[in-house]
């Protein structure tokens, strides 16, 4: 079965519209990010907020915990792919929203 994916992005809280190839390797890309990590299991749900350079990953409702240096390859990686987007400055915050779903 394929997954599908719904992502949405916001960046200095603003809502960034995705069109459906960017909101697909968005969410691949965060998705790969947060499998990385000890504790991700199963992704379902996941969010990642950056704020003053630290990233807080919430995996199906559970925050992991990051130590500095896959906090700022996480950071940095997404912020160059957002930053890269049409219409986004600079990235001070960003919020990403994840839901995986495999069809019936």
């Amino acid at each position: 079965m394929k997954e599908s994916f719904k992502a949405t992005l916001e960046v200095n809280n603003v809502s960034v519209e995705l069109n459906p190839f960017v909101e697909e390797f968005l969410a691949r890309t965060v998705i790969g990010a947060a499998s990385s990590l000890r504790g991700a299991g199963n992704i379902e749900s996941l969010e990642f907020y950056l704020e003053q350079g630290n990233v807080r990953v919430i995996v199906n409702g559970n925050e992991l915990p990051l130590t500095p240096f896959p906090n700022d390859i996480i950071a940095n990686t997404l912020v160059g792919l957002i930053s890269s987007l049409k219409g986004v400055d600079k990235v001070e915050s960003f919020k990403v929203s994840v839901r995986v779903s495999s069809p019936l």
